[in-house]
């Protein structure tokens, strides 16, 4: 996959979204809540270029066709949901669907397993491209969708982080995102600094902050997931000094414990607690506690996806800017970023021509402009057409200067199957200060092992 071709749109109509985060775990909330379910009916507008369903039989009887759709319980990924399914049933009125919610981290990708093996999956849900996708199963619990005309507005270069062996499983929602460092651009300025090329840097930055008594690094760890940027945020950085590593580690040829610089993002995990840059109750606090700090300008920074902009209020998310986990060398400062998340639909769906004009729907120019009027931008699209406003958020506009610089690489998660469920576990204990970052490194090489014999890769 090549990130110069996600491309930013400027355009003074439309709006756009997030994803579900991605990544780590689930690209998603990480909060543990109960699932739950709702139902959209009205609000959002269909574009009026939207198909309605009237060729079928039922449809032309005037039946009514209920789909379900399962989507992580993040309160932006919940509202974009929303807003979709109102448009498109006011398009198809032929057709409703039902939404319910699951947790995110790693109760939710268990939620997701659990359903399909035991054929209770919704019609389609929205999760993870990349490697937790691999672990799904797609050839036996997914639609093929492989040149389906459901597909036929997403970008080429989405594809591969959807494809299992050499078949198409899904479209995208959502937009591709950053992950790196959410930073308080108004303590920034107040304090002089700019926007740091190296890790000294970074480094000299948060001694800064400190002095002045607002926190450097904010800690959310009752999500568990929001622990896992230093380690997959620095990914670019792995990449810039080693491009063989995902194929090397692939192949079980190299390790993080034993790699120079795949070590290194364990260790800047280690340093926010031991040089005090954490902020008072991370071990209790949450994704969505850390953000207020955040927007209150009491923390300057927080390791984090673009997408969690989405969920601050609207008077706070232009004072956020974004920076990806700063390396060594200034002149090859870059980026990690996350392809967009997943729409799928389950085999054992019984309305797989409907959930195929959702998934459509949603992966079109129109469902593209939906979605950005339910949250706001924090990337590009990988979808033909789609179109961004002209007041996109600065985090997506700091994305898009990366990827104009071609300073980007694919998180790790998109270029190997090979992702350990423990990560997020190791992680909170390396930045909580009780594991030391060569142990939490050994870890979690242990801990893909067991992941890599599952999905029977050679060489493990």
């Amino acid at each position: 996959m090549n990130p110069a071709r996600l491309r930013l749109a400027t355009v003074a109509t439309a709006s756009l979204a997030l994803v579900s985060l991605a990544a780590c775990g689930s690209s998603s909330s990480g909060s543990s809540s109960a699932a739950g379910s709702t139902s959209a009916a009205g609000g959002a507008t269909a574009a009026s270029s939207a198909a309605a369903d009237t060729s079928s039989p039922s449809a032309a009887a005037g039946a009514t066709t209920e789909l379900t759709l399962l989507v992580d319980n993040a309160d932006a990924t919940v509202a974009a949901a929303k807003a979709e399914i109102a448009a498109f049933e006011k398009a198809n009125p032929n057709i409703t669907i039902k939404m319910n919610t699951r947790p995110g981290g790693g109760d939710g990708d268990n939620l997701v397993k659990t359903k399909l093996s035991t054929g209770t999956m919704e019609d389609v849900f929205w999760y993870n491209s990349g490697s937790l996708l691999q672990a799904l199963k797609p050839d036996a619990n997914l639609v093929d969708l492989t040149g389906d005309p459901a597909l036929k507005d997403t970008d080429d270069s989405f594809l591969p982080v959807v494809t299992y062996q050499g078949k198409v499983y899904g479209a995208p929602w959502g937009t591709a995102m950053g992950g790196g460092i959410l930073y308080n651009k108004d303590v920034y300025t107040k304090l002089g600094l700019s926007v740091p090329k190296t890790w000294a840097d970074f480094e000299a930055n948060n001694e800064k902050i400190k002095a002045a008594g607002i926190t450097p690094v904010l800690g959310s760890f009752k999500d568990t997931w929001t622990s896992q940027l230093f380690v997959l945020g620095d990914f670019y950085n792995v990449a810039t000094a080693n491009p063989s590593f995902a194929a090397d580690y692939t192949a079980n040829k190299a390790k993080y414990a034993t790699d120079p610089a795949a070590i290194k993002g364990f260790e800047k995990t280690a340093e926010a607690s031991a040089k005090g840059w954490l902020n008072k109750g991370s071990g209790s606090a949450t994704l969505v506690q850390a953000l207020t700090l955040l927007a209150s300008g009491k923390a300057a920074q927080y390791p984090m996806l673009t997408f969690a902009v989405g969920q601050m209020p609207k008077d706070a998310q232009s004072k956020i800017g974004f920076f990806g986990i700063p390396g060594d060398d200034a002149a090859k400062s870059g980026a990690t970023i996350w392809e967009p998340a997943g729409q799928y639909i389950a085999k054992t769906s019984k309305n797989v021509d409907a959930a195929k004009k959702f998934i459509a729907f949603v992966a079109s120019p129109e469902g593209s402009t939906v979605f950005s009027s339910a949250v706001p931008p924090s990337g590009p699209y990988l979808i033909k057409g789609a179109t961004l406003p002209a007041d996109t958020l600065p985090v997506a506009k700091d994305i898009q200067a990366y990827i104009d610089a071609k300073a980007t690489q694919p998180a790790l998660e998109f270029l190997s199957p090979v992702k350990g469920p423990a990560l997020e576990q190791i992680t909170v204990a390396v930045e909580s200060g009780q594991t030391p970052a060569k142990d939490g490194a050994a870890q979690y090489d242990k801990d893909v092992t067991k992941e890599a014999k599952q999905l029977g890769l050679p060489g493990w």
